[in-house]
């Protein structure tokens, strides 16, 4: 297999993605799980625009990754300088890595609007500062920044540019979709070029401006760059960069480079959710490879297909990134849904998948959504079982809300059950009628079922679905309930919200008392 260098930026470039910054505990956390899935590059901040990113260059040094070379970053030196005197290759210096980025202008229009120099001392601008660095030991990464912009506007220009670098002894030449707006077949066409005129090995950084960054990556090193510079989760400025935890499985996968250790990949997933936490923004569920939904089935056809053989609707086995295959249960289901999925929760439809799969149509419905509640559905099988019992009936109801001056408005909520051949009735009182419904039914079934002592309802979502009836519209409510460490979800439908919510959390308490006894 071909090997290509994954640079990972997420704790530079990743933290110019808006409403994201990063503690200096929060850089070397994500730098160590970095180097433990084992990329190549991790480029650790920009030593001489912050203190911040200083102070990392000095912690990182107390305790290096095992596998990968950090990087520290900065610009070329400035115009009419000289690389001795710039303050900015000088922090480059005191970080005291052994690998340094430079970036440095490839456009001859950012050259006189940008910069306001000329194209010649730009060319020196680079030419001096990978000279300097490379007579410090360093190893050089140069970005020529918006390199294929520069190219469409002045070829020869950017050609001269890039081919400064690579005399100035640069070890890598990394061409950057700074705007994000190119093409994938331009950008191929692009590297194709710049092989033939320069001889460094080649990168590849793109933005995802035009939702295009992880295919211009992929284009990029089927024309020949060995390495691809991306962050975790896509996160960066403006639309983000090319995102890794997509690049590194399509090459690895799919297209036979080697970017990590093999036993690396499965850990994809937990690695960008792990990021997502630290950053405060989870990757989407339908992110690929490595989202909640990304092998979740829900029609039935495709179920049936994938019962009987994975391939028929998987790009790749889910496992082979740390994802799982998940089944959906819905209107739009079949039975192989409804079989696969009770044995995913280990229980025996015992032939019963038509009638169950009639039942959950019908609740769908009238409003109840089971993929977002399957702790309902599950509910649903067991009661379909010859030998299930209800535990409890819920014979009378009545919730009252008061005003009291400036106590301001309270509820109460008295109940009347059936449970274990006693009749039970029980009240509570809280500032919302729904809570006070629900400490009410907890209570009174609580002295019949003690094991119901450690279940509390965690998280209460109302949806309304038909907005346009004003006060008249249904409304699902979904029940988050938890006990042990251990979480489900129940939903109600019902045009009136309290109704809705009683019957989420009585089946939240059902359930508990159902697993309870298996």
């Amino acid at each position: 297999m071909t090997q290509v260098y994954i640079y990972d930026t997420t704790l530079r470039d990743g933290t110019q993605s808006e409403g994201v910054s990063l503690s200096l505990d929060d850089k070397l956390h994500i730098a160590r799980l970095l180097d433990g899935l084992g990329v190549s590059y991790i480029e650790g901040g920009w030593p001489g625009s912050n203190p911040k990113d200083a102070e990392f260059f000095r912690e990182i040094r107390k305790a290096p990754p095992a596998s990968s070379t950090v990087v520290a970053f900065g610009s070329t030196r400035r115009a009419g300088s000289r690389p001795s005197g710039d303050p900015n290759l000088q922090a480059l210096l005191d970080a005291k890595t052994a690998a340094v980025a430079l970036v440095g202008k490839s456009w001859a229009f950012h050259v006189t609007e940008v910069l306001g120099t000329t194209f010649d001392e730009n060319v020196a601008m680079i030419r001096d500062s990978i000279g300097w660095m490379k007579d410090h030991g360093k190893e050089v990464i140069y970005d020529a920044e918006h390199f294929f912009d520069g190219y469409r506007s002045d070829p020869d220009y950017a050609l001269l540019t890039v081919r400064a670098a690579a005399e100035a002894g640069a070890d890598w030449i990394v061409l950057c979709d700074t705007n994000g707006g190119s093409l994938s077949t331009w950008v191929g066409q692009v590297v194709r070029a710049v092989r033939e005129e320069i001889p460094s090995r080649l990168g590849i950084h793109a933005h995802n401006d035009s939702e295009l960054a992880v295919a211009n990556a992929l284009a990029a090193v089927e024309e020949g760059c060995t390495q691809v510079q991306g962050t975790i989760n896509g996160n960066g400025e403006r639309c983000g960069n090319a995102n890794l935890i997509s690049v590194i499985p399509a090459l690895q996968l799919k297209m036979n480079r080697k970017c990590v250790p093999d036993e690396s990949l499965p850990r994809l997933k937990e690695l960008a959710h792990a990021v997502g936490r630290i950053v405060n923004r989870a990757p989407s569920p339908f992110a690929p490879y490595v989202g909640e939904s990304a092998f979740a089935h829900k029609g039935g056809i495709h179920v049936a297909a994938v019962e009987k053989v994975a391939a028929s609707y998987e790009h790749i086995p889910p496992e082979r990134v740390g994802n799982r295959r998940r089944v959906v249960v819905s209107e739009l289901s079949g039975r192989a849904n409804v079989r696969v999925r009770a044995a995913e929760l280990g229980l025996a439809t015992n032939g019963n998948e038509e009638s169950i799969l009639a039942r959950v149509k019908e609740q769908e419905s009238r409003g109840v959504q089971f993929e977002v509640a399957e702790g309902s559905f599950e509910l649903l099988i067991r009661r379909s079982q010859p030998d299930y019992l209800v535990p409890f009936e819920l014979l009378d109801m009545r919730v009252e809300v008061t005003s009291k001056g400036e106590e301001g408005m309270g509820s109460e909520a008295k109940v009347l059950l059936r449970a274990g051949g006693e009749t039970l009735s029980d009240s509570a009182r809280a500032v919302g009628p729904v809570e006070a419904l629900e400490r009410a039914l907890w209570k009174a079934l609580v002295r019949c079922y003690p094991g119901l002592q450690d279940v509390r309802i965690v998280d209460h979502q109302i949806l309304v679905l038909d907005p346009d009836r004003s006060a008249g519209a249904r409304t699902r409510v979904i029940v988050e309930a938890s006990s042990g460490g251990e979480t489900w979800r129940t939903v109600g439908c019902s045009a009136n919200v309290v109704e809705a919510s009683c019957e989420a959390v009585m089946d939240s308490f059902e359930l508990a008392l159902a697993r309870a006894s298996r």
